[in-house]
């Protein structure tokens, strides 16, 4: 017999997922992690359920004035997924148990260290990289610098997910501590 969930037990996988998860996440992330890396929820039911669940207070976002908002798991809403998590058949539990496990670290980093660029006036870009405090998205580090040429604005980007935790542990050490 296949597994057809209902709406209550697609509630209760987001917030599962959540739950195991232990950071707050994006909406861009839920959906990633929900919809697009895994058939758990589809896309649009998956964005209708994560307003269902702030509205009942189970989610919240925290109010911040970064560009993208962060949700995470409300006491209520632990305490839903605890008394009910048994509705979630216990392979799909599973492959949400082992999702975590393999990706959190990924998806915490992409939270936390971000970084964007665009184009000056003068030809050159502006490269901002931050780290970002991950429960009020509010940042712990900034830097701003200039890259000649859009390819190396890219690959900075590209390589500040990788090298954030050195640059601001090296910075820390040489401005803070001494």
């Amino acid at each position: 017999m296949e597994f057809k969930p209902d709406s209550t037990t697609y509630k209760l996988i987001l917030l599962y997922m959540l739950d195991k998860m232990e950071i707050p996440l994006t909406e861009n992330s839920i959906l990633e992690i929900c919809s697009t890396q895994n058939d758990w929820i589809n896309w649009m039911e998956c964005k209708d359920i994560l307003a269902q669940l702030i509205k009942a207070e189970f989610i919240y976002k925290p109010s911040t004035d970064n560009e993208e908002d962060r949700y995470n798991i409300t006491v209520k809403g632990r305490e839903c997924v605890s008394q009910f998590y048994s509705r979630i058949p216990k392979s799909l539990r599973d492959n949400i148990d082992q999702f975590v496990v393999d990706n959190k670290l990924n998806f915490k980093r992409s939270q936390e260290y971000v970084s964007k660029y665009f184009k000056n006036e003068d030809g050159s870009y502006t490269v901002e990289l931050r780290i970002l405090e991950p429960n009020i998205a509010q940042n712990v580090f900034a830097l701003s610098i200039k890259a000649d040429s859009r390819h190396s604005a890219m690959m900075s980007c590209k390589k500040w997910k990788d090298i954030a935790p050195s640059v601001y542990q090296y910075i820390y050490s040489k401005v803070i501590e001494n």
